[in-house]
């Protein structure tokens, strides 16, 4: 495996050369408005970029929450994410599932708003492709705290530097870039 500091330098020149940094107007999820998005999907859904979120984050997992027995957040930004750690952890021998938690509950189906296979009481890490305040971060939370698992931490793919939301100040929070960083590799 490569080391974590050139894993992150290719995800940022990844995330440049793809054009997921995009610069322009810009409405986020937040409501708030910006001058530049970063599209995580277009990172988290090629090959490339899934090798690399998954084995960066399956470090962190390793190093900053060992105890962790599943990964996940919100459907859409944090399920490839997810997907893409938990595929890693079984390729590092130290495997954890991921699970997905819906924004409204389906009428159909099982009626769940935490899927996959997690149960109550397990230790969990919720994750996310970008966050700007965290209000997505913090709902996902929530959602796995009311469903009776024990949330360890957050890590997120790209941190807008933004101000989180207070909730989230009582989690671990780790980030693999912030877009201070992505700027300054724009550059190079």
């Amino acid at each position: 495996m490569e080391d974590i500091k050139e894993m992150t330098a290719k995800l940022a020149r990844l995330i440049i050369d793809s054009g997921a940094l995009k610069f322009g107007d810009f409405t986020l999820a937040s409501g708030k408005k910006s001058d530049y998005y970063i599209d995580g999907r277009i990172i988290a859904l090629q090959p490339e970029g899934t090798y690399l979120i998954g084995a960066i984050i399956e470090k962190i997992m390793r190093d900053e929450f060992p105890e962790a027995e599943a990964i996940g957040g919100m459907i859409a930004g944090a399920v490839p994410v997810a997907t893409a750690a938990a595929r890693a952890s079984y390729d590092a021998g130290r495997p954890f599932n991921a699970f997905m938690v819906r924004k409204e509950i389906k009428k159909h189906g099982t009626q769940k708003a935490v899927e996959g296979p997690l149960e109550p009481g397990r230790k969990v890490v919720v994750v996310d492709d970008v966050i700007t305040t965290g209000g997505s971060t913090v709902q996902a939370i929530e959602r796995v705290e009311e469903f009776g698992c024990d949330v360890r931490g957050i890590i997120c793919v790209v941190d807008r530097e933004e101000g989180k939301v207070e909730k989230m100040s009582n989690y671990k929070f780790k980030s693999i870039l912030t877009i201070t960083g992505l700027r300054s590799f724009r550059g190079k």
